[in-house]
């Protein structure tokens, strides 16, 4: 091998690309003054596209693969410089790698309000967020309509205006969809899918596509939905009159010992009441003042009653229910029975107060001999 073969080879350059930051697009190869040898190797991973621009003009685009970089694999280069085949001098050109791989977990959120008109609520207000991934499929149209001569272009540079992008075609689609707002959360998919679809010519422009989005959620002010939560406790409750009644004797039950004490605390002051009459000339001294005569006894307590039967509890129920009930038969003498003030479950005839309910009807016959 002669000696200009051997500096020949030494001039010959490699022109590769590795990627280790997982947010650059684009990445131009720096080479002092531009000066790219002829019959240079040039390698394109996979994932990878490499633009070459030679004064100014687009001249190609290469796959992934191993280039040698002469004329006659390079016909357009060729045409736009007017090479022949035996001229060998270097040649100044710009060499943009492009990655081609999907960038993921991008997020896009909805920075305003969108006001829509739902069929069972009128006009709300609804935010929404997700993810999308982009990826560039036209490397020469995204580096002529976006990059420009940057010579490191990162997502970030992009990710703003495709977000706007989005967040306009969600409002668009959200809008005349017609989903009302409780079944969105069923149709997040088709929503994303319907996006991407919709802004699929606008990126195209660009030379970009969105192989994935994601709608993962929609949501109400915080106030409709403090409403939805209220409306959505009164379908548990169920029956309403069933609740207070259950909340009334779950009260009664707690407090039965705060009632007893209550009525003890009645009978202590109808005492004193009576003691003070007494002293002061009342029935049992002499003739009442007018006084002591204007003011009226206090009103008797009126007692409410629990029915056990088979485990389970009812009521409370008035005496005049009792009586009902008893005449019907569905209370009996060895029901048993519970109020406030009273130790414990007790049979009905063993309480006095409900003793004469059953005065007026026979006791059960004895047993046949």
């Amino acid at each position: 091998m002669g000696i200009f073969d051997f500096l020949s080879g030494q001039f010959i350059d490699v022109i590769h690309w590795t990627d280790d930051t997982r947010d650059t697009m684009v990445w131009r190869f720096e080479r002092e003054d531009h000066e790219i040898k002829y019959g240079a190797k040039l390698t394109v991973r996979e994932g990878q596209a490499a633009v070459f621009v030679h004064e100014g003009q687009l001249a190609d685009v290469f796959t992934p693969g191993l280039y040698m970089l002469e004329t006659n694999n390079m016909p357009i280069m060729t045409t736009l410089q007017h090479w022949d085949h035996g001229f060998k001098s270097p040649f100044k050109s710009e060499v943009y790698f492009v990655n081609t791989t999907r960038f993921n977990n991008l997020k896009w959120g909805t920075k305003n309000p969108v006001i829509v008109r739902d069929p069972e609520f009128g006009p709300v207000r609804l935010r929404a967020f997700g993810t999308y991934s982009v990826r560039v499929t036209d490397p020469a149209v995204f580096l002529r309509e976006i990059v420009g001569t940057d010579g490191e272009f990162t997502m970030d540079e992009i990710s703003f205006q495709i977000r706007n992008i989005i967040v306009q075609e969600f409002s668009r689609t959200i809008a005349r969809s017609q989903i009302p707002v409780l079944d969105m959360a069923a149709n997040s998919r088709e929503l994303g899918k319907l996006i991407s679809g919709e802004i699929a010519a606008q990126l195209a422009e660009y030379g970009l596509a969105l192989p994935e989005l994601y709608v993962e959620n929609i949501s109400l002010p915080p106030k409709v939905e403090e409403i939805m939560d209220k409306r959505s406790s009164m379908g548990v409750i169920g029956d309403l009159n069933q609740y207070m009644q259950f909340q009334a004797a779950e009260g009664l039950g707690q407090e039965g010992a705060g009632a007893a004490a209550i009525q003890a605390g009645l009978g202590a002051g109808l005492g004193m009441q009576l003691g003070a009459q007494a002293a002061a000339g009342g029935p049992w001294g002499a003739a009442p003042t007018k006084a002591a005569a204007a003011v009226p006894p206090p009103p008797p307590v009126e007692h409410v009653w629990h029915i056990a039967v088979n485990g389970q509890t009812t009521g409370p129920f008035s005496k005049a229910k009792m009586g009902r009930m008893a005449t019907e038969g569905t209370l009996t003498r060895e029901s048993f029975v519970w109020t406030a003030g009273q130790d414990g479950w007790l049979r009905a005839e063993d309480v006095r107060e409900l003793a004469q309910l059953f005065t007026v009807m026979p006791p059960p016959p004895p047993p046949a001999a």
